[in-house]
């Protein structure tokens, strides 16, 4: 489970135990910022937090405010941090940057909306919360749970069918967003600002092998998020509880492990068997999928034997082009830890469309595409 859905689930636990809730949503960010527009942090009343908006530099002034909220009026608060503001120097945003922070309560129709979503998207279900910040409801929720509607903004009927309609395709592609409406609520205009905050299952990651490396790349791997499974015909090996620990272990040939997953861009394939019966049909299965990565683990000249076999096995050599092998970045890896480490960065990477480069030499933003 990613650091997102343990927070999405305990966010459930929280509201099934009728906790009073705030939630403090990343809705703007501009220039450097540690997180994107989506993030965002819950506080109960008796100050309990979970999660992170900005990496720790206005969480505290956050905190303050959403627990003024719950002992006063408790109206809504859009906060801005910015690194010229002297509020910004005291709680500490010194990374150049301009925040604006949503703190709202959820209560009544947003607590029931938020609930549902949220374990939908802990389930691995595509989902997407809209929260009006402004207008004639602030902190109004909308959800859209794989095309199922929950909730409205309360304001114009057009507003809801507008904001349905950019929350899907923003939970299509897992992606956040600040938008603005018309009064009306069309999609033209700016008088009514909505947060878009979209959900998606995690990229799936299939290992070949159930070797050392697997273990140390899949444990990694799941803290970044993925959903992992190990793959091996040898069933004395794969029903290690090592292995059962961190992925979801699949005994059996490598080829159908691959298949019966649908992958895309998102996911990855790598390959640590180091026996050609097991490792050449895993990258020809992978090689028919849309997997955005695939790996192998091996020395150059294992590389080379193994391309060859794989022409002679009739892939083609520009489709072996897709093959990072040997994979992972060359940082001087020795342990399986390391080599996790080496692996699962050029994944990553890839992912980004970056290349690794070290960022004391880079100029451009630092944050994803």
């Amino acid at each position: 489970m990613s650091v997102v859905e343990q927070q999405l689930d305990i966010g459930v636990r929280w509201l099934g135990e009728r906790r009073r809730v705030v939630c403090a949503l990343l809705v703007d960010a501009e220039g450097s910022s540690p997180f994107a527009p989506g993030a965002f942090m819950l506080i109960d009343s008796d100050g309990e937090i979970e999660g992170s908006i900005t990496g720790g530099c206005v969480e505290s002034d956050v905190v303050v405010n959403a627990l003024e909220m719950l002992e006063g009026d408790g109206k809504p608060r859009l906060l801005t941090y910015g690194v010229s503001d002297a509020a910004a120097h005291e709680v500490g945003l010194m990374c150049g940057g301009t925040v604006d922070v949503f703190v709202h309560e959820l209560d009544g129709e947003s607590r029931a909306i938020c609930a549902e979503a949220w374990a939908a998207a802990v389930a691995g279900r595509t989902a997407g919360i809209a929260t009006l910040l402004g207008g004639p409801a602030p902190a109004a929720k909308l959800a859209v749970i794989e095309g199922r509607v929950l909730g409205g903004l309360h304001g114009p009927e057009l507003l809801d069918h507008s904001v349905t309609r950019d929350l899907t395709a923003l939970s299509e592609r897992g992606t956040s967003a600040l938008r603005h409406y018309g009064e009306d609520g069309a999609a033209l205009g700016s008088e009514l600002s909505v947060h878009l905050q979209a959900f998606r299952p995690a990229p799936q990651l299939v290992l070949i092998g159930a070797i050392d490396y697997s273990a140390a790349v899949a444990a990694l791997a799941r803290q970044a998020g993925y959903d992992v499974v190990i793959a091996d015909a040898r069933e004395a090996f794969a029903r290690s509880e090592r292995f059962s620990r961190v992925a979801t272990v699949h005994v059996g040939w490598p080829g159908p492990a691959i298949d019966e997953r649908q992958l895309g861009p998102r996911d990855a394939v790598i390959v640590f068997s180091h026996d050609a019966k097991f490792d050449e049909p895993a990258i020809l299965a992978a090689l028919r999928s849309e997997a955005g990565y695939i790996g192998a683990l091996g020395s150059h000249r294992t590389a080379r034997d193994r391309r060859e076999r794989l022409l002679a096995a009739g892939a083609q050599a520009d489709e072996l082009e897709r093959v990072h092998s040997p994979c992972g970045l060359d940082i001087g890896a020795a342990t399986p830890e390391e080599v996790a480490i080496s692996i699962m960065a050029e994944v990553i990477a890839a992912r980004s469309g970056r290349v690794g480069t070290p960022l004391i030499t880079t100029q451009e933003s630092i944050r994803p595409r």
